[in-house]
């Protein structure tokens, strides 16, 4: 395989990645298996805690710049040792009204992110990696105070040895389902806080769900491993903008490559539905002949306060029931829809008084008892 080449300005780079790579190999760095969180005591998020002493009230609380532009950088060839998949990474350096005292590099793992290496420039080597594999990596920057960066986007970048592209020395099933594409945020418009679907992964043994993670002021955390293809999260705030980005995962733990980030704005839902309050009690009594029926009902305000230049609204069920004359009340039908307005003697009915009006009706099937009686938009209840 022919040797990779690379800039002039990343040989200072390989220079201090070499140094670093072969104390790696001496002494392989011990690999977190997990972030420390705590609650966010803003949003009640879990969110990593600095690591650096927090300083006195009153200090420095202002975090540094987010690390930039980062990209692969070749390591060196191995010096000595066992060959081992090492990937080399370089970034634009943070800024920080103080000082930047260093970074964390934190990769992806089927448990989620972990701390790999924590340089104080801005070139690391993070060895222990299985040549040829594709792994995924964010930075923070850090102070003296402890204020942590906010973490660059994931960046993903193959492991070599030295400079030469290897195939993995691995068994069994190595490969790794196809990335998540079609992000759609807010597809889910229902849901009370941040929705999101994408079109699904592939695996040549099948995909087995996806680890969603949200960026934080500090990290990625991880937020859900749905099975299908949408997600969704609440308890957020609502308007307000969320990042996300996902990866697919196989049951050999092979880690796709991780999709575009999702910008999700936080959902407040559909409105909850509250029936309008109960304003009245309807009786209605009726009797019909052969084609014809006349009706009685009897209205009666249940609220404490006049009910003025009143409407009763109801629904003949039968569509051959009709309204044909009434009286103390202003008759119309639409359809199956009855409206008796007021008259102007008896256009008030004070609150827990009655009064009572009629219709007579034709009819050319069933007379069945209307529905929905409301008054004046309030809802009636029959006595």
């Amino acid at each position: 395989m022919s040797r990779l080449s690379w800039p002039a300005a990343w040989t200072a780079a390989g220079a201090v990645a070499a140094a670093l790579l072969a104390a790696n190999i001496a002494a392989p760095p011990v690999l977190a298996t997990s972030v420390a969180y705590a609650a966010s005591a803003s949003t009640g998020e879990p969110t990593p805690q600095p690591t650096g002493s927090p300083g006195s009230p009153g200090t420095d609380t202002t975090p540094p710049t987010a690390p930039g532009e980062v990209r692969a950088c070749p390591p060196p060839l191995p010096t000595g040792g066992t060959p081992q998949g090492v990937v080399g990474l370089c970034w634009t350096a943070s800024t920080d009204d103080v000082g930047v005292t260093g970074y964390e590099v934190y990769r992806l793992t089927p448990d989620g992110f972990v701390k790999a290496t924590a340089p104080t420039s801005t070139v690391t080597v993070v060895s222990g990696l299985t040549i040829g594999r594709t792994y995924t990596f964010y930075i923070v920057a850090k102070d003296a105070a402890g204020n942590t960066s906010r973490p660059t986007a994931p960046f993903s970048s193959t492991a070599v040895t030295g400079m030469y592209v290897s195939p993995s020395p691995g068994t069994g099933d190595t490969t790794p389902p196809t990335r998540p594409t079609g992000m759609q945020a807010n597809c889910l418009p229902d849901f009370k806080g941040t929705s999101f679907c994408w079109t699904a992964s592939t695996d040549d043994a099948g995909v087995t769900g996806y680890d969603v993670y949200r960026r934080t002021d500090t990290a990625w955390i991880p937020v859900g491993t749905p099975i299908g293809t949408h997600f969704t999260e609440g308890n957020l705030v609502t308007g307000q903008s969320y990042v996300y980005f996902m990866v697919a995962q196989d049951a050999a733990g092979n880690l796709s490559l991780p999709s575009d980030l999702v910008t999700v704005t936080a959902s407040g839902g559909y409105p909850t539905y509250t029936p309008p309050p109960v304003s009245c009690e309807i009786e209605y009594t009726a009797w019909s002949w052969s084609g014809g029926f006349s009706a009685n009902v009897k209205i009666t305000n249940l609220g404490q306060t006049p009910m003025n230049n009143w409407t009763l609204r109801f629904v003949l069920p039968d569509a051959g029931q009709k309204v044909a004359s009434g009286w103390s009340a202003t008759w119309s039908q639409s359809g199956k829809d009855v409206t008796a307005a007021a008259m102007p003697w008896n256009s008030a009915i004070q609150g827990g008084a009655s009064l009572q009006i009629g219709f007579n009706g034709t009819l050319t099937g069933a007379n069945p008892d209307p529905t929905g009686f409301t008054l004046n938009g309030g809802v009636c209840v029959r006595g």
